[in-house]
């Protein structure tokens, strides 16, 4: 009687438990079609939800993976993954639109994004609000970036995205040219007079018409003169008076002493 008593008692709480629980409930997206789920994910993006909007572009691309609404959403999710502080899901988004579309008729954004996604990656929280010599930080980055904006200008020169593609290769040039002068420098510093001969020499080849080549030659001169390379000392010299006349590096490095 006892052992019936509680299968009894298991049974209605068991049938109960069933009945607070319910049925699952099912995700209101499960009857959206494409246009309702791109719709939603373009308003969740354009809200500044940039999580939802990337949810709702995975989605969408899982159940109509096929057509221009999936190129699309591949597209705006990278965007979304960039604006989320996600720059390497924002990359293998963007990686593999361009892979899988390339007649895609916003394929010049696709590179543009990319470049901008590199142009801003690297950089901490601390570093967007407190301002630091970007020349400072890791170049490769900078170096990922301004692949992307040239191929953006190579490729598509009358983009709507061009023109600030283009700026954007000169100064990232300015900045990744002062970057080796700063590594020069500091050989320079500590006595490693080959190396900075060589990282300057770098700059004067590879950057060409950037503000930094007087400096890239001063270090030079100043380099071949302390080996006591006084030919190759002078050669520089004078092209560096020729293009720079009246530079002070000139008097510097006519003032070094061949070390014994």
């Amino acid at each position: 009687m006892r052992i019936f008593y509680f299968l009894s008692l298991f049974l209605v709480l068991w049938l109960g438990g069933c009945s607070w629980l319910g049925k699952p409930q099912e995700q209101p997206e499960a009857d959206w079609n494409v246009e309702r789920y791109y719709s939603e994910a373009k308003a969740a993006l354009n809200s500044g939800n940039y999580q939802q909007a990337i949810t709702l572009y995975e989605q969408l691309e899982a159940r109509y993976p096929f057509g221009v609404y999936a190129q699309q959403a591949l597209l705006e999710s990278a965007y979304a993954y960039y604006k989320f502080d996600e720059p390497e899901s924002a990359l293998a988004a963007l990686d593999r639109f361009i892979r899988l579309y390339p007649l895609n008729p916003h394929m010049d954004y696709a590179h543009y994004l990319k470049g901008l996604v590199n142009f801003h990656r690297g950089i901490g929280l601390i570093e967007k609000y407190i301002p630091r010599d970007e020349s400072q930080r890791d170049p490769e980055s900078a170096r990922d970036a301004l692949k992307d904006f040239r191929t953006l200008v190579k490729r598509f020169p009358d983009s709507r995205y061009a023109k600030d593609g283009a700026q954007r290769i000169v100064y990232l040039r300015n900045r990744l040219a002062q970057h080796e002068i700063n590594v020069a420098q500091y050989y320079m510093r500590r006595g490693a007079y080959i190396g900075a001969i060589n990282r300057a020499k770098y700059v004067v080849e590879n950057y060409q018409r950037t503000p930094t080549v007087p400096e890239a030659l001063t270090i030079m001169a100043r380099g071949y003169k302390v080996l006591g390379l006084d030919e190759l000392a002078e050669d520089t010299l004078r092209v560096l008076e020729t293009n720079f006349p009246g530079h002070p590096g000139i008097a510097q490095a006519r003032q070094i002493k061949i070390i014994e």
